[in-house]
């Protein structure tokens, strides 16, 4: 299977290219830019492997949540790639990427919640389960940091994500059943390259004009303009 995958959601920018379970990856981390970097780093990643858009299976992107902004140049890109080439996409959780990385990196843990920084004092939140037979998004949304809903029971978990550096109190409420908090860990286009083949093989996918971003915010210029 071939699948290029695409994120911007976040201050990361990264695409990666998924050929039989090999994956190549250009990840960067750009204060701004991302419009401007993202599809020089396509062209850099097929040249690499020898690849035409026209030979892939798919196309994985980043579809939120995270910065508007973001969020909107993923979603476009991967939509101008699928209408020049017919490869069908597939959308990928930014919470969901981030928590399967760091169930990755942790394989006796089974259980992540991934909180990235939201602004105007919330975050959006993502509780991910390993199951059987991979990995699992049980929930996101959107919440003050005391509002989180942590998961049940009493079983150890991994923190991750911005969120809890940008409030301390967050930390706080997760630090009595957390194995491991951090705060620095991204999205990776690797990662939702390798979560977009079980999409495929179970026919998941969907149309460019189908894809649509994620935001969990809908009143952001209204509430930005407040004191």
């Amino acid at each position: 299977m071939k699948i290029l995958s695409i994120d911007t959601a976040t201050e990361a920018c990264s695409v990666a290219l998924l050929v039989d379970n090999r994956v190549d990856e250009i990840f960067e981390v750009l204060g701004r830019g991302h419009a401007e970097r993202v599809l020089p780093m396509v062209d850099e990643i097929l040249q690499r492997s020898g690849l035409e858009l026209k030979d892939l299976d798919a196309i994985a992107v980043g579809r939120g949540p995270g910065a508007f902004t973001g969020v909107r140049i993923a979603v476009s890109t991967a939509q101008g790639l699928s209408l020049g080439s017919g490869v069908p996409l597939v959308p990928i959780s930014e919470l969901y990427a981030l928590g399967v990385r760091a169930l990755d990196e942790h394989v006796m843990i089974r259980q992540a919640l991934v909180c990235l920084d939201a602004r105007m004092g919330e975050v959006y939140w993502g509780l991910v389960t390993r199951t059987e037979n991979g990995f699992e998004l049980v929930g996101e949304g959107l919440a003050a940091p005391a509002d989180v809903p942590l998961p049940s029971g009493r079983d150890e978990l991994l923190a991750v994500g911005h969120g809890f550096r940008a409030y301390a109190h967050l930390s706080e409420r997760v630090r009595p059943r957390a194995a491991h908090i951090d705060v620095d860990m991204l999205p990776h286009a690797a990662d939702m390259a390798r979560l977009a083949v079980v999409e495929v093989d179970f026919g998941r996918t969907v149309t460019a004009a189908r894809l649509e971003p994620v935001y969990l915010r809908n009143d952001v210029a209204m509430r930005s303009a407040k004191p």
